[in-house]
């Protein structure tokens, strides 16, 4: 791990290995390998004479196959590569290879029957996104929302001064502020978890050309819809030679709101901790500054983000460059598909940071206080709305003579100046019981 090249799997690989199960070079081999084997197994499935003596008895040494696949096995299948210098064409060369080994040689010929590579491609790549999204992804967000959500109970009911413009505004409570960014996460994980995965398998360039030739009697779209449908997946129904990746540009564009929505959020609490309205948990052994010892800083939220903007980057990329094949197919997705695990990988990187320095905070209810003390200009809001509804003339620009560009309005400058105005005692006591602290709304 010191001699890789990328982070992730460097200094990051304890916290992004588990998703080598779905984007590594042996998951992609791996996941070739079964779509290959779920083929062969539907082709007998449907009927085919020259399969007929094929006894479906066997599908277990099939499966077998895919059971315990091993990285010799991905490595033999490099290895033939070396040969074919195509890498679709060296795992049929395996499997025929093992259908050899099982005495299913007079079969072997119909693995990878009619179809082209991308027909195995398109269809291993969404197999594999779809299991690290579930298995992975989708869980840690959720497991993040939950970690917000505990955050926001604990500080339901504090109320913090509000900034718009950087400028004191009206109070909100630190709980509520946290809720706005758990609805955001909930709206784009729903999005994200609903979504259809959608396969290419359709042949050299999508119309079933040598599949009809064939076996002409033997409706094919049909087939490969039930096929693919079978695998948990969504057939295209019309496409080039290539999947056209609508449908990962699609869940590229969501991850890139959801990473957009946590660097908003890494910054607000980035900002919040140098506003001193949460301190951070000092672990004993760790080291601030190298030439300050006093300095514990927010580098969890500062890590999280800078890896949020990796993401997004190659998510991007990911985005406008996949839907994009010159005619029937050019080769520019291969290699750019190959980095598809990447950006899911910073994007972990950065959830488990965002829960480690969320784990760290503490609130300091004097600072949040104090800001609150030095701002009674806030109020003008809600003694001048009470205002209006008492009818009383021109409350709004009583209120702005009294507090806009003041330096410093106290809570005595607000009592005195409720008490010269021309209200009802009433009046007078519903506004004397307004303060920063009590003028959050609903929270």
């Amino acid at each position: 791990m010191l001699f890789a090249i990328s982070p992730i799997d460097g200094r990051y690989h304890s916290k992004t290995e588990v998703l080598s199960e779905y984007f590594s070079e042996y998951a992609l081999i791996k996941f070739r390998v079964y779509v290959e084997i779920e083929y062969f197994k539907a082709l007998k499935n449907i009927g085919l004479s020259q399969l007929s003596s094929f006894s479906e008895g066997r599908f277990s040494d099939l499966d077998q196959i895919v059971d315990t696949f091993s990285a010799d096995d991905a490595e033999a299948i490099k290895k033939i590569e070396k040969v074919t210098n195509h890498d679709v064409k060296a795992v049929e060369y395996f499997l025929k290879e093992k259908f050899e080994e099982l005495g299913l040689s007079a079969f072997k010929e119909f693995i990878h029957f009619g179809l082209t590579s991308q027909d195995v491609n398109n269809t291993a790549f969404p197999l594999m996104l779809k299991g690290a999204l579930q298995e992975y992804m989708i869980p840690s967000l959720r497991s993040l929302i939950i970690n917000l959500e505990e955050k926001a109970a604990e500080y339901h009911a504090i109320p913090m001064l509000a900034r718009t413009h950087g400028q004191p505004a009206s109070p909100t409570t630190l709980g509520k502020e946290f809720e706005v960014f758990i609805e955001r996460l909930q709206d784009q994980v729903l999005q994200l978890s609903t979504m259809p995965i959608k396969a290419k398998f359709g042949g050299a360039t999508g119309n079933f050309n040598a599949h009809k030739v064939t076996y002409p009697d033997i409706n094919w779209p049909n087939f490969a819809n039930e096929f693919v449908a079978g695998l948990g997946l969504v057939r295209s129904q019309k496409t080039t030679q290539i999947a056209h990746y609508d449908h990962i540009a699609t869940i590229c564009h969501v991850f890139q709101r959801i990473n957009t929505i946590l660097i908003d959020f890494c910054r607000d609490i980035w900002t919040y901790i140098s506003m001193e309205y949460f301190t951070q948990r000092v672990v004993a052994t760790e080291v601030g500054s190298s030439a300050m010892p006093h300095k514990v800083n927010p580098i969890d939220f500062e890590n999280a983000e800078g890896n949020l903007g990796m993401a997004n980057a190659i998510f991007q990329h990911l985005a406008e460059k996949l839907p994009i094949s010159r005619l029937q197919r050019d080769l520019t997705d291969s290699t750019v598909l190959r980095n598809l695990g990447v950006p899911f990988a910073h994007s972990l990187i950065s959830i488990f940071s965002i829960n480690k320095g969320l784990d760290k905070l503490l609130i300091n209810k004097k600072a949040l206080d104090a800001d609150l003390d030095r701002n009674w200009a806030v109020v003008a809001e809600a003694i001048q709305s009470i205002l209006r509804r008492e009818q009383f003339e021109q409350p709004y620009e009583a209120l702005k003579n009294l507090t806009r560009g003041k330096s410093s309005i106290t809570q005595k400058d607000i009592q005195e100046f409720i008490e010269q105005l021309n209200v009802t005692t009433e009046v007078k006591e519903e506004l004397h019981a307004i303060s920063p602290f009590n003028y959050v709304g609903y929270y």
